[in-house]
């Protein structure tokens, strides 16, 4: 049996995306710049999937901007906002868990003469909003705070962190990197006050290397590509139309059935945490039931090193990971920075596997990586004590 849950690192298209996809690259594969039918038939796939995007965050389609991805879309709304509003201050605001694509930006733009507050979180990865409001000061521009964290599944509360900056100042903008929540909960930037959202096609079922952000119209944003300048001249490039209309397909299937989905998602969730509850030594990080996020369980298996777990799992045919799948790119790093933000001992570090659920998951993958579990951890405690 093959179980696939590692859903936080990339998920399995949709079969409508992926026949999509195939269609416009094969048979209407224009450029949406030409002014010809070709160009004028790929146009019309950018401008609809801005309008089913929009309409998915309740904005409008033109504070839509399609991008490679989340990386792409958080370099954008970091570096493109900070410089364009520099005048106003050069202090910016972060959490201490968010993804590499954030705080690589953050500490760029450290070297660049910003200066970065990161803030500490709570033993379940969640934000304490006082914590934030000492932070902010006059100079303050940006703040910017994940909405699902990708490797242990915390929530932050938007809604009272956007509250909290427009009665301090309205000016500060405040972005959202939304690329595990996006598909998981109904966002709604307008409401609670969110200037800017990043999100990426794959998270949500859709293709690699696609992703958009959302720029609110009040918003004051410099790119940081240039070229021909396509998409209002903030994102220069020619389009990647089958992504992009990939990407809407996608979001249109992951918001069909959104709260059904979600309730078997917390289902499911809460099977697997209890199964590893009748294993000793197994702790569950992060925030429980319905204050975490449906789809991520990060667990640490005392005695156990998780490349090691990882590996004897993937031979029953479970896959999973060992963090976060961006993070292991850069070994240099000792440990997780979420893992350490959260106070994880130390000797947990590298015995924490996380385990992610999509759609697709079902209960007989769950009741059967349980059971590998249950079969390789004492073992492998066993062969590590030799």
């Amino acid at each position: 049996m093959n179980c696939y849950l590692d859903n936080s690192a990339t998920t399995r298209c949709f079969d409508s995306v992926a026949e999509l996809t195939a269609r416009i690259m094969c048979k209407d594969y224009g450029n949406p710049s030409s002014l010809h039918q070709k160009g004028v038939e790929a146009e019309a796939y950018v401008r609809n999937a801005k309008e089913v995007i929009a309409k998915s965050l309740k904005v409008t389609p033109k504070e839509i901007f399609f991008t490679s991805g989340g990386t792409e879309s958080d370099n954008l709304a970091l570096r493109g906002a900070a410089y364009a509003n520099c005048r106003r201050g050069k202090h910016l605001i972060t959490t201490a868990i968010e993804h590499p694509a954030v705080l690589r930006t953050m500490q760029y733009l450290q070297e660049q003469g910003f200066e970065v507050t990161y803030l500490p979180v709570d033993s379940c990865g969640r934000l304490r909003t006082e914590d934030l409001e000492k932070a902010l000061r006059p100079d303050t521009i940006l703040v910017s705070v994940m909405h699902v964290n990708n490797e242990i599944g915390s929530v932050q509360p938007l809604a009272q962190i956007g509250e909290l900056l427009h009665r301090y100042n309205p000016d500060i903008l405040f972005h959202v990197d939304a690329v595990q929540g996006y598909g998981k909960f109904r966002i709604y930037p307008k409401r609670i006050g969110i200037d800017m959202l990043s999100v990426s096609a794959h998270k949500i079922h859709g293709p690699k290397g696609v992703g958009f952000l959302y720029v609110g119209e009040r918003v004051k944003i410099r790119p940081v590509l240039f070229g021909g300048g396509q998409q209002r001249g903030l994102r220069s490039g020619t389009e990647n139309v089958p992504g992009i209309a990939g990407m809407a397909k996608a979001a249109e299937e992951i918001y069909r059935n959104l709260d059904e989905d979600v309730e078997r998602l917390y289902a499911l969730r809460q099977r697997f945490t209890e199964g590893l509850a009748r294993l000793d030594g197994v702790s569950i990080n992060g925030s429980r039931g319905r204050d975490g996020a449906p789809h991520i369980v990060s667990a640490s298996f005392e005695g156990v090193r998780s490349e090691v777990l990882l590996h004897a799992l993937e031979e029953k045919g479970v896959y999973v990971s060992a963090g976060s799948a961006c993070a292991s790119n850069h070994p240099d790093t000792a440990g997780s920075a979420t893992l350490r933000a959260i106070g994880l001992k130390k000797e947990l570090l590298s015995s924490t596997v996380r385990f992610s659920f999509s759609v697709f998951t079902t209960e007989e993958e769950i009741d059967y990586t349980l059971q590998a579990l249950y079969e390789l951890v004492p073992a492998l405690r066993r062969f590590t004590r030799r």
